[in-house]
C-alpha cells in the first residue's frame, strides 16, 4: 500500500513538472507569414519570429549566400498533378519533400511508396490538418504519430523529421511539443495562392510568382492540387538551373546548419 501511494505521488510530481514545462512555452496562435522575397533578395519574417525559430530550432529558409533551393509540397488530397510532377522531378534529378496528411495517406498510398522509392523526404502535414494550437500535447503526439505509422506501412521508412504545421498555425508550445517527438519545423519563404482548384489561372501565374519572389536559401512551398504548378514546373526548374541555382534536399539543409553550428564552438 505505501508503495502504491508512493507511485501516485510521484506520478502526480511528473505530471506537474511535465505540465509546468509545456505552460513555460505559449501557446498563443501564430499564423506563420514574411515579407516576399524580390530581386532575388531574402523574405525576411522579422526579428521576433526570427528569434523564435532559432531558439526552438525550426526554418523557413537557407544560407543568404548560397543559390540552393528547397522545393517542398503539401498533399492534403490528391487532384491527379502528383504523377506529373513525380514525372518531372525524376527527369530533372531535383530532389523535394512531400507533406502528407491522414487523408493522402489513405487515398493516395501508390503515390506515397513512389515518393519514397524515388527518394524524395516525406514530412509529417498531421493525420487530420487540425489548428494545433487548439488541442492537447497527447492529441498533437497522435496526429503525427498516425502519420508517421500509416507511412511506414506504406514505405517501410520508420522515421520521420520534418513538421509542416497545418494551415501555418504554430505556437511556440506547439514547436516545443513537435521536438520532444522528434520533428522540426519546416516553414516557407516563398509561397502564392496556388491551392485553388477552381480559381487556377494557367502555368504563367504559377511561373511568375516563383520567378519574381526567388532568393538564395528559398524553400518553397507548392501545393500539388495546383494545374498551375504541375504545368510550370519543369520550365521553372529549368530556369532556375540556368540561372546558377541548385535544387537541394531538406537534409542539406539540415547538414549545412549542423556544419555551421559546430564552426561557432
Amino acid at each position: 500500500m505505501k508503495l502504491f501511494k508512493h507511485l501516485v505521488v510521484l506520478s502526480a510530481i511528473l505530471m506537474f513538472f511535465s505540465t509546468t514545462a509545456h505552460a513555460d512555452y505559449p501557446n498563443s496562435p501564430i499564423h506563420w507569414g514574411f515579407k516576399k522575397g524580390a530581386n532575388e533578395e531574402q523574405a525576411d519574417a522579422g526579428k521576433a519570429l526570427d528569434d523564435m525559430l532559432v531558439r526552438l530550432g525550426a526554418f523557413y529558409k537557407g544560407d543568404p549566400a548560397k543559390k540552393d533551393i528547397y522545393l517542398t509540397f503539401d498533399n492534403g488530397y490528391e487532384n491527379g498533378y502528383t504523377a506529373k510532377i513525380l514525372d518531372i522531378l525524376k527527369k530533372e534529378k531535383v530532389p523535394a519533400a512531400f507533406f502528407i496528411t491522414g487523408h493522402y495517406i489513405n487515398s493516395a498510398p501508390d503515390l506515397v511508396k513512389r515518393m519514397a522509392a524515388e527518394g524524395h523526404i516525406i514530412g509529417n502535414h498531421s493525420w487530420s490538418h487540425p489548428d494545433m494550437t487548439r488541442i492537447s500535447g497527447e492529441r498533437l503526439a497522435e496526429e503525427l504519430e498516425k502519420v508517421r505509422e500509416g507511412t511506414e506501412k506504406l514505405t517501410g521508412i520508420k522515421h520521420m523529421s520534418y513538421l509542416r504545421p497545418p494551415r501555418g498555425i504554430f505556437s511556440e508550445r506547439t514547436i516545443h511539443l513537435a521536438n520532444k517527438e522528434g520533428y522540426t519545423h519546416i516553414f516557407w519563404s516563398l509561397a502564392f495562392k496556388d491551392w485553388l482548384t477552381d480559381q487556377q489561372k494557367g502555368w504563367q501565374y504559377s511561373y511568375d510568382n516563383i520567378m519574381k519572389q526567388i532568393h538564395p536559401g528559398a524553400i518553397l512551398l507548392l501545393h500539388t492540387v495546383s494545374k498551375d504548378n504541375a504545368d510550370a514546373l519543369e520550365k521553372v526548374i529549368k530556369d532556375l538551373k540556368a540561372r546558377g541555382y541548385t535544387f537541394k534536399s531538406l537534409d542539406d539543409l539540415m547538414m549545412s546548419q549542423a556544419f555551421e553550428e559546430s564552426m561557432l564552438y
